[in-house]
């Protein structure tokens, strides 16, 4: 059977729309001012104990427009830089910038110098807003850059008064914060005295309004540039599916932990909840759970987004089974491949199956997911409607149903090309396909199954071996935490399967690992050497650096 063929019945079987659904507004801000037109009151972002309505945060938005018009003199197409995790100042600037059609580089904080030097040069940043705590690398790389404004905020700037006095008092204390002393800092406190009179730009459908760099874990970071109308359709594309079996949307509450520099989470709130009319329960910092349940312990929720190793995080946290999720309705996985155990293991403890899907920073982002009440564990979902999908070759001919080859996409929501980067774009989408890098099979439903990253796969005396398909299988032993897989140079087989394992109990030996992989895996996918480690290398959005291990 033809992939198209299947994709077909599989989403007329489903009730996904056989083609795009319509926009639900002709910009990215006009998608936030209908939301603030009819539901100013409503909750919008919750952080830090303190929750602003969707009015509230406009109006503190309009604020900051101001001076970035008035004061900076910012002008349409500036790109500004947002270096923040997750804190409500985040969607301020972001919210900010679209009314003045700004053009958003999301940064991540953690950036080293080197980093930040690369992606502010690529991108010719002349502004950015920073968390205190990362001025310092900043101010470091300012002078290999076209930097002219750095913003500094604090974690507290948005809190009330007097509860900013308290904190900033006890701060200083504990010296847990960094002392700035540089006259030409600007303080984001102080753009918030400005009035409202800035001038709107009127986008078209067509505008770059954000610059998402990719990760970088395969290379160096590219820029890639989303439209407005890439991330709108993808927007429709995603709440088609969604909406399947699902009546409770509309104003529901959903857990942020996912840093919004990133694609997935970026695109969550500023597009799907907005066109719910969603309240975004954010996380600055998910990898402290002791905090991060104490926040889930206040806060009834109805959708959970996540990625594996932060489920298996929390699940591994007794506390964490004490939770409310009587209201949970929809768990939504992306970004790593979700691991069946873990998945099974979420289900008992919520009583919420995981959804998950499979996107890429370049299809703004979603292709793929699973609905609510379809969800094929394992898989990563149904292509999203108005999504043409193709399964190919090294030399470029069709696999039919069933078959891995690598996985190619055509639909509304690709990516306009990288950043001043015409060839990098020319090898990337050819002939108006999308050529993802992924090796998947679709089965007889339309189902998308990852087999592996095209430049992650182990080739053993011949034979393709995709790490992620190892992973899978040993993380189903019930001492191990976590692993991840490698290829390794050897003179006779070109390459050996070199496999790191995180131990869930101390007593487990390097034989028992090795006699579970003869027991489960083909005698040329065995791991040649096992390395036990406390823990692996990720980056911040959880996905193991398997570069970092090579």
């Amino acid at each position: 059977m033809l992939v198209s063929e299947a994709i077909r019945k599989g989403r007329k079987k489903i009730g996904v729309a056989a083609d795009t659904p319509s926009l639900l507004a002709n910009s990215v801000l006009q998608l936030w001012t209908n939301a603030v037109s009819d539901s100013a009151s409503v909750p919008a972002f919750t952080c830090l104990g303190q929750t602003l309505s969707y009015g509230e945060t406009d109006q503190l938005a309009r604020r900051v427009a101001t001076f970035f018009q008035k004061e900076l003199k910012l002008k349409p197409g500036d790109r500004i830089a947002v270096q923040l995790p997750n804190i409500i100042q985040y969607p301020v600037v972001v919210i900010a910038a679209l009314k003045l059609g700004l053009i958003i580089v999301n940064v991540n904080p953690m950036y080293s110098t080197r980093e930040i030097v690369h992606q502010f040069n690529d991108a010719n940043v002349k502004t950015v807003v920073v968390l205190d705590q990362f001025y310092e690398t900043v101010k470091n790389a300012a002078p290999e850059t076209n930097i002219k404004n750095i913003i500094v905020t604090r974690p507290i700037d948005l809190l009330p008064s007097i509860k900013q006095q308290i904190l900033t008092l006890a701060m200083k204390a504990l010296g847990k914060r960094p002392v700035i002393r540089d006259k030409n800092v600007i303080w984001f406190k102080t753009l918030l005295k400005s009035g409202a009179s800035y001038s709107t730009y009127r986008s078209s459908i067509d505008d770059v309004f954000a610059l998402q760099y990719t990760g970088g874990t395969t290379g160096v970071s590219k820029g890639v540039k989303l439209t407005q109308k890439s991330l709108l359709a993808n927007v429709a594309q995603c709440l088609d599916v969604i909406k399947i079996n699902n009546d409770f949307l509309y104003c529901s509450t959903t857990i942020s932990p996912l840093p919004l520099y990133h694609i997935y989470a970026y695109a969550l709130c500023f597009g799907i909840l907005p066109a719910i009319r969603g309240h975004s329960v954010l996380i600055p910092d998910p990898r402290n759970t002791a905090s991060f349940v104490k926040v889930l312990k206040k806060n009834k929720f109805d959708i959970f987004c996540g990625l594996n190793s932060l489920f298996v995080s929390l699940l591994e946290y007794p506390e964490f089974k004490r939770i409310d999720f009587s209201k949970l309705k929809i768990t939504l996985s992306g970004g790593m491949a979700l691991m069946p155990a873990v998945a099974d293991q979420w289900a008992q403890v919520t009583g919420c199956q995981i959804s998950e899907g499979y996107g890429m920073t370049e299809a703004s982002p979603v292709i793929s997911m699973n609905p609510s009440g379809f969800q094929k564990i394992g898989s990563a979902g149904i292509p999203v409607a108005g999504t043409e999908v193709k399964v190919i070759d090294e030399s470029g001919a069709f696999k039919a149903v069933d078959h891995e080859g690598e996985l190619c996409i055509k639909g509304p929501q690709m990516m306009d090309g990288y950043w001043n980067d015409e060839e990098k774009t020319s090898k990337t989408i050819i002939d108006g396909w999308l050529h993802t890098g992924d090796i998947v099979k679709v089965d007889k439903d339309g189902f998308i199954t990852i087999v592996d990253r095209l430049k992650d796969m182990i080739i053993v005396s011949g034979f393709n071996v995709y790490p992620t398909e190892l992973e899978q299988t040993l993380t189903s032993h019930p001492m191990i935490a976590q692993c991840a897989a490698i290829g390794v140079k050897d003179r006779k087989s070109g390459e050996v399967v070199k496999m790191f394992v995180v131990k869930s109990d101390e007593s487990l030996t390097e034989k028992e690992v090795r006699d579970f992989c003869k027991a489960n895996m083909a005698p040329y996918k065995v791991p040649k050497t096992i390395e036990f480690r406390a823990s692996l290398p990720m980056s911040n959005v959880g996905k193991v650096l398997r570069k970092e291990l090579q």
